[in-house]
């Protein structure tokens, strides 16, 4: 199965890539997954093997004894998730490039996965000319992100935004303080802070929340479940 991915440079790495022995980690927390990818492997010269792991901390953990050059993520497993596994991976080891290859395009986590520093993204129906053809561009800094993954993209930045995604989190402590019927000098006696930076924060909350009075914002902080 193949997914698409447009590129200008087969499996020898034409294109202007450089091609040279790659070493790349494996990441996953299926066996099987880990030994078809493997497999994979073995049939270009170019890369060479050198860890696998089952979890992120096992993965962490190796990542800094055999310094691959190119990680290959799975972002679904448990304890410790691909994202906070490239992060980790990444902060201890810069120059270690990561591609999540996983069976889910969704925004969370596609835009998860790339902030915690991944070069890749990529479905696990990409095609082993492909695969080989990422972990080259990314072995030289080139990202390659599946079609999915791309749409996923455009949607979450097109997506219509709800009310209070953009609350800061003082302004969230204020709305809390605010639905439990506070007033505005018990709420800066609270926060230690003054009325006036009180005042302030409600005008801001108002503002984020599309509302005219106080109680107009309480209203929608409870129906949309701002706060607890």
């Amino acid at each position: 199965m193949t997914s698409g991915i447009a590129n200008d440079a087969g499996a020898s790495g034409s294109a202007g890539i450089t091609v040279q022995t790659i070493r790349v980690m494996l990441v996953d927390d299926h066996a099987v997954v880990r030994s078809g990818l493997a497999a994979f492997l073995l049939a270009f010269d170019d890369l060479d093997l050198v860890g696998e792991a089952g979890n992120g901390r096992e993965a962490v953990r190796l990542a800094s004894q055999v310094k691959p050059d190119v990680v290959l993520m799975d972002l679904m497993m448990p304890a410790m998730d691909g994202a906070a596994t490239t992060r980790a991976i990444r902060e201890q080891c810069p120059k270690v490039q990561v591609i999540a290859l996983t069976s889910f395009p969704e925004d969370d986590l596609v835009k998860g996965a790339l902030q915690a520093g991944a070069i890749g993204y990529l479905l696990k129906n990409v095609s082993a000319d492909e695969l080989a053809w990422a972990i080259r561009a990314a072995r030289v800094g080139k990202p390659t992100i599946a079609p999915e993954a791309q749409q996923a993209l455009i949607h979450a930045a097109t997506a219509p935004r709800s009310l209070g995604f953009d609350l800061t989190e003082r302004e969230k402590e204020v709305l809390v303080l605010m639905v439990e019927g506070i007033s505005n000098p018990e709420i800066a006696e609270r926060l230690v802070v003054s009325r006036a930076t009180v005042k302030f924060h409600i005008s801001s909350i108002l503002s984020k929340l599309d509302a005219s009075s106080r109680t107009e914002a309480v209203a929608i902080a409870l129906q949309r479940k701002l706060v607890k």
